[in-house]
């Protein structure tokens, strides 16, 4: 064979084995990280302690007593308060966050964070690589320099290809091992203001003290040790933690590092152990066929279903549609579906039966179920839920209530557009 032919071959060979590599590294991050969907029979009732105990046994999650939890609501009560807890830091700082993007509020987090570190507080700081990979390199410099521990979550390199889907999604901040803050709110400054403005996001953070902190500082931990390969130990991280009210909660923690489906299976339980009333602000509703089954066969049972969705103000149009795509059946079915108004809309809350209270940072589809590490936790308290439901009582003032009738009239070119959405739900 001539030369030139067999050169020319073996750039065909190559470029296909190439071609073939990128295909399966493609596939690899796309393709569904749990084969075998779970099964769940008759689950007991949400305010029964046969389903806290099977709740903390499948989640690996047990239930803590003794804790004191503030709902705080948008970045005007939401940043003051942890900005406040880390100056007042003695022995550590631990903060997980998926979005940290310079601005005001970067500065001021940087500022606290530095002035510790140079202080002798041990802090690390662990933001994910896709979502904060703006943030600027003078920033991350200056808390070096003070002393501060910072990493990239699952940063881009060719021998990480295979996990660049899998992103952390948490939002944590645990000081001195005993007072922790956990929900949506990422550290940029839309999330500034009261949640009533367009410029600014509509979003919650809750400030938990007492031995629940343990449980959160201990999912920090986990991928702080994934990330750097170093193990968080000693009265630092781990104190002894008093008991600071009368709250029992346990922090769920799920990703592909821990339990593929921890989140689904968590929603799956509660609603499941629904038997009145189901509440849920979800930012971005694109439930599962698992999940939305399991919410149209509670209502079937005749438990009441209000959802709080995004109204005119989105950060994913294709989101949008891929939710929309889904309210049919529940419209159908009696759920009364309201869409914030004022503001971006990027709660995650979920309350059951007026006892069972769930937020924090994952949302009601497929990428938090089964792609992002995700970190929530689970109030069980009847006082606390009926405060929650005043919370949303509030927020549904502030919404537009969609009938089923305005949602069959949408036109024809939105339909086609939420049939195509949907199709990439896997992935949303």
């Amino acid at each position: 064979m001539p030369a030139k032919r067999w050169q020319r071959r073996c750039t065909w060979l190559a470029a296909g084995a190439l071609g073939a590599l990128l295909a399966g590294i493609v596939l690899l991050n796309l393709w569904p990280q749990e084969p075998v969907p779970p099964r769940v029979g008759q689950v007991s009732a949400v305010d029964s302690p046969q389903f806290q105990r099977e709740a903390s046994a499948l989640l690996a999650a047990p239930l803590s007593g003794g804790n004191a939890v503030t709902a705080l609501q948008n970045g005007d009560q939401v940043f003051p308060a942890m900005l406040a807890a880390m100056a007042a830091a003695q022995r550590s700082i631990s903060l997980e966050t998926y979005i940290f993007k310079s601005g005001k509020l970067a500065e001021q987090f940087v500022a606290a964070l530095t002035e510790r570190a140079r202080a002798g507080v041990m802090v690390h700081v662990l933001v994910d690589w896709l979502g904060s990979r703006d943030l600027p390199r003078e920033l991350i410099e200056r808390l070096q320099a003070s002393g501060v521990h910072f990493a990239y979550f699952h940063p881009l390199h060719w021998y990480t290809l295979d996990r660049v889907n899998h992103r952390t999604h948490r939002k944590l901040l645990v000081v001195d091992g005993q007072l922790a803050f956990i929900g949506g709110s990422d550290i940029a400054d839309a999330w500034q203001g009261d949640g009533l403005q367009a410029s600014r996001w509509r979003d919650m953070q809750f400030r938990v003290q007492g031995p629940a902190a343990a449980q959160m500082q201990a999912i920090f931990a986990d991928n702080w040790r994934i990330t750097t390969g170093e193990i968080l130990l000693g009265p630092d991280y781990f104190p002894m933690i008093p008991a600071s009210g009368h709250l029992p909660v346990q922090a769920v923690a799920g990703g592909p590092s821990r339990d593929t489906n921890n989140m689904q299976r968590l929603y799956l339980l509660a609603i499941k152990g629904a038997r009145r009333s189901i509440d849920l602000e979800a930012a971005y509703f694109v439930p599962d066929g698992l999940l939305g089954k399991a919410l149209l066969d509670a209502m079937q049972r005749g438990v009441h279903l209000r959802l709080v969705v995004p109204g005119p103000y989105v950060d994913s149009r294709t989101v949008l549609a891929a939710s929309r795509a889904s309210w049919g059946p529940f419209l159908r079915a009696g759920a009364r579906i309201y869409r914030y108004q004022p503001a971006l809309f990027h709660n995650k809350l979920m309350v059951v039966d007026g006892y069972l209270t769930m937020a924090g940072s994952a949302n009601f589809d497929n990428r938090s179920f089964t792609l992002n590490d995700e970190a929530n936790i689970n109030i069980y308290d009847d006082a606390f839920a009926a405060h929650m439901t005043q919370v949303i009582d509030a927020d549904i003032q502030h919404s537009r209530e969609l009938s089923l009738q305005e949602w069959r009239g949408r036109p024809w070119w939105q339909r086609v557009l939420d049939w195509c959405a949907a199709q990439g739900a896997a992935q949303l």
